[in-house]
């Protein structure tokens, strides 16, 4: 990507942290949404009909019963599966 790209990309588009649990796993990571206007908000993008999957980025996936907590670079999953979703706390 040209850095003439890159600059407009992060001026049209922000990302934001996010906690997601399913029924078996806890997954956080970030979502990239609009500056502004529509679809700018998280419940937006969770509410969106036509929108099958939701793709984050810096994931962390835990097992809820406990086991290894896996790391990816990107994550696309079903709306249907999500039990709640909330702000995460920024990474440090």
């Amino acid at each position: 990507m040209r850095a003439m790209d890159a600059k407009q990309e992060s001026v049209e588009h922000r990302q934001e942290r996010i906690r997601i649990e399913t029924e078996r796993h806890r997954i956080e990571g970030a979502l990239t949404l609009p500056r502004d206007g529509y679809r700018s908000r998280v419940s937006d993008l969770l509410n969106a009909s036509e929108r099958e999957f939701i793709t984050l980025t810096e994931v962390t996936v835990a097992p809820l019963e406990g086991g290894p907590v896996e790391l990816h670079p990107y994550l696309s999953l079903a709306r249907r599966h999500i039990v709640f979703a909330v702000a995460a706390p920024e990474q440090a």
